[in-house]
């Protein structure tokens, strides 16, 4: 009379649990490291945003052909600009995003810090107004990421 096995063995237990302990020390690095792959993604996501609308409302001055200080209206919210370009307050540059999600605005003037950063003062992306016959410098720190 044959006895039928049922279920796995201790030894066959043990090597598919060692097999999985492997995989996992080499696959949860690689994971760690998407954390910080994500935050940096969202500061370029911001400084993209930030050039676009600087242009944008730099583009909606020219062709309404306001003087280089006058406010600009951009969906409804009114934009304060210096030499054609938004400032750095939040009645400009924030004005001009409308959507800041995920970032904090009102610690320094034109720094858009990822809220939740390790380091946020170093997680950001500083906008600068132009200068007199300029343009505006925008840039991003991942340091703090």
């Amino acid at each position: 009379m044959k006895l039928q096995q049922r279920g796995f063995t201790l030894i066959e237990l043990v090597v598919v649990i060692t097999i999985l302990g492997i995989l996992a020390a080499f696959a949860l690095p690689r994971f760690a490291g998407l954390e910080q792959s994500a935050r940096r993604s969202a500061v370029d996501g911001m400084a993209g945003s930030v050039r676009a609308a600087s242009a944008l409302a730099h583009s909606v001055a020219l062709v309404n052909g306001a003087t280089a200080s006058a406010q600009v209206v951009m969906e409804g919210a009114s934009i304060t600009m210096a030499n054609f370009y938004p400032t750095a307050s939040a009645g400009g540059i924030v004005n001009a995003l409308q959507d800041t999600s995920g970032f904090d605005t009102t610690t320094v003037a034109g720094e858009f810090r990822l809220s939740g950063a390790p380091t946020p003062a170093t997680c950001a992306v500083v906008y600068t107004a132009a200068p007199s016959g300029g343009t505006p410098t925008i840039v991003p720190t991942y340091s703090g990421c």
